[in-house]
């Protein structure tokens, strides 16, 4: 008898019992579509561009509230997926580093890109973003998958010209 347990990475372990022992297999059940070159992600300018040309048109992109997503990379620094990890609310969001780093540990990434969105255009961090990326780079460091930055996306104003805000740029972290 197999039974199945779905990984919200787009992945479903299949287990099957045997003896008492567990055997799982990540499958992939659903990909987002990308170009057919990958995307090089060396900048937060270019991590901003790939959020609006890809990750607001997702299917499990919800407008209006925080999205928490990883940018997955490869050794150079080039998109090998995504994954929207967590949806929360106008202005709360909840992640935990188990969901970011299971779907990097499934896709084997050399390292990440953090981002979510401020429905209210703001892309300024807060004191929970910043918390929130510090631990994320910890358990990144213990995982030996690079945490390079964390990419607030909003809105572009005349006194803000960028519509994004990298927090490894304001300084907020340390490798």
């Amino acid at each position: 008898m197999q039974s199945q347990m779905c990984l919200g990475s787009g992945a479903v372990l299949k287990q099957t019992p045997l003896s008492g022992v567990k055997e799982f297999k990540a499958v992939v059940l659903r990909e987002e579509p990308m170009s057919r070159e990958q995307t090089m992600c060396d900048t937060p300018e270019k991590a901003a561009q790939f959020w609006f040309e890809h990750v607001e048109d997702a299917a499990r992109f919800t407008p209006g509230v925080e999205n928490f997503v990883v940018l997955l990379l490869n050794t150079r620094r080039r998109i090998i997926g995504w994954q929207i990890v967590s949806t929360g609310t106008l202005d709360t969001l909840l992640v935990h580093a188990r969901e970011v780093f299971k779907v990097a540990i499934v896709a084997n990434a050399a390292a990440l890109v953090l981002m979510h969105n401020h429905p209210s255009g703001d892309p300024t961090a807060s004191e929970a973003d910043i918390r929130v990326t510090r631990d994320l780079v910890r358990g990144g460091q213990l995982l030996k998958i690079e945490v390079l930055d964390h990419v607030i996306v909003g809105q572009a104003t005349n006194e803000r010209p960028k519509a994004y805000q990298s927090l490894r740029e304001r300084g907020y972290y340390h490798q």
